[in-house]
């Protein structure tokens, strides 16, 4: 017999409904402030104040950096310096007679590429307000008279093309009629490829001049910044009665990765440094930025000694 199922309501129960607990009323958190609405303590830096030194990484105030000849106070490293500012660094006040001030480069080739060599040429002169690469000019360190080029990495990366060649030959030929001794401070990445044989040709056209110049008996001091390579350090730059380079400085003719790939050989540590090159005889000093007036003015004494007359 099957079972009957009786519901509430057939029992005569009255059907109650089941009381519900109210919910508990949560607290109330109190809300975290939202990150935008607060103000930060941290001030920005101007930009054009303070430069970080590559090496250990101390943030230095500009003023301060440009009174040190740009190298660092705490490590010595050396930043790069216009040819202006190391001109200013060596001669006498108001002693420095430029030459060939208007010299300025063509665009013989025609030379097309991402960006034309003209308008390259046009950006650089704007951003460095030079002309060229190098800089030229008669001027006095200490009691010496001197005929000195500086060159600019800011420009082009111190390509050597025409201008650049034909000033430092100038320059070398007028130290050589006025006997006078001559100064070059390079700093280049090589030959201006812009300008192809033309840039090639100013190896040959340097180093002749020198050759006079050594033949008359005449001194000329080499100084060696960072980087000097390719064309320019396989002419004039090595060329030197005396050899000097800035601490560190990249010297070399090709560079690091591509020596290693032709001679399939692991490079010895600091290759093509400074100090390197110094401990393997083919630099004579190694001179800090800040003592290179007064050892130039010692090496001049003792290369004029006796010619004065």
């Amino acid at each position: 017999m099957a079972t009957k199922f009786l519901t509430k309501e057939k029992m005569g129960v009255e059907q109650v409904e089941p009381a519900l607990t109210p919910p508990l009323e949560r607290p109330t958190l109190p809300q975290k402030p939202k990150l935008g609405t607060s103000k930060s303590r941290k001030r920005d830096i101007p930009e054009g104040l303070w430069t970080k030194c590559p090496t250990c990484s101390t943030m230095i105030f500009d003023k301060e950096l440009d009174e040190n000849l740009k190298v660092c106070l705490k490590c010595g490293h050396h930043f790069p310096i216009g040819s202006r500012e190391r001109i200013h660094s060596l001669v006498e006040t108001c002693s420095f007679e430029e030459m060939d001030a208007n010299m300025a480069s063509v665009d013989v080739l025609g030379f097309k590429g991402v960006a034309t060599y003209k308008s390259k040429l046009e950006a650089y002169r704007k951003s460095t307000t030079l002309k060229d690469a190098v800089v030229t000019g008669i001027c006095k360190i200490g009691p010496h008279r001197v005929a000195l080029g500086v060159m600019d990495f800011g420009f082009l990366g111190g390509s050597m093309g025409s201008v650049v060649g034909e000033k430092l030959t100038r320059l070398i030929e007028r130290g050589t009629e006025g006997r006078l001794p001559v100064i070059i401070i390079s700093t280049s990445g090589g030959a201006r490829m812009y300008e192809g044989m033309f840039s090639l040709m100013q190896m040959a056209k340097t180093s002749a001049a020198l050759a006079y110049h050594a033949q008359q008996r005449l001194p000329y001091l080499s100084v060696l910044t960072h980087p000097t390579t390719a064309g320019v350090m396989a002419s004039y730059a090595t060329l030197g009665d005396l050899i000097l380079a800035e601490p560190k400085a990249m010297i070399g003719f090709a560079g690091p990765r591509v020596i290693k790939d032709t001679t399939q050989a692991e490079l010895p540590p600091g290759f093509q440094t400074a100090e390197f090159l110094l401990d393997h005889g083919l630099i004579d000093a190694i001179v800090p930025r800040k003592e290179m007036k007064e050892r130039l003015i010692e090496y001049l004494h003792y290369v004029t000694a006796g010619k004065k007359d």
